[in-house]
């Protein structure tokens, strides 16, 4: 498959509209190839992410059961992070949320794909792994936002 021709967008006005650490976002206007305009494009930043399918030794599904706000839902989902700027990579990021949000870790690690997971509008990238043969090897250590 040949890569596809660039398309980039140009920006013609961009301004933050807030600057905080899990709410960086910017409004611009930018003009498309074909010269149409969008005035008002608003792009989220965020750092890079993890996520991690987990699965133990007894073949079974590492999951974690989380309140999710903006959802307004308690469920069950994968194992997911962000990469800390003191992680040395995403794989240290994923064995590390791993660990804290279950208390699994060991095992073998491979890396599935990266992703964007909303290209359209957010500037970062997502890790994701695969752990097999994972044990429990502590206490699960969530953070004090976590419940």
């Amino acid at each position: 498959m040949e890569t596809p021709k660039n398309r980039n967008w140009k920006v013609l006005k961009s301004e933050y509209l807030s600057s905080q650490p899990w709410f960086t976002v910017r409004r611009e206007e930018v003009e498309l190839p074909n010269g149409n305009r969008i005035p008002e494009y608003y792009i989220f930043e965020y750092p890079e992410w993890i996520n991690v399918i987990a699965i133990t030794k007894e073949q079974k599904f590492v999951f974690v059961s989380q309140y999710r706000h903006g959802l307004g839902i308690t469920a069950y989902e994968l194992c997911a992070g962000v990469c800390e700027k003191e992680d040395a990579s995403p794989l240290v990021s994923a064995q590390r949320e791993l660990l804290e949000e279950t208390g699994y870790g060991n095992g073998n690690w491979s890396e599935l794909m990266v992703i964007g997971v909303n290209p359209s509008t957010h500037t970062n990238l997502t890790y994701c792994y695969l752990a097999t043969d994972v044990e429990s090897v502590m206490a699960q250590h969530l953070e004090d936002t976590e419940d």
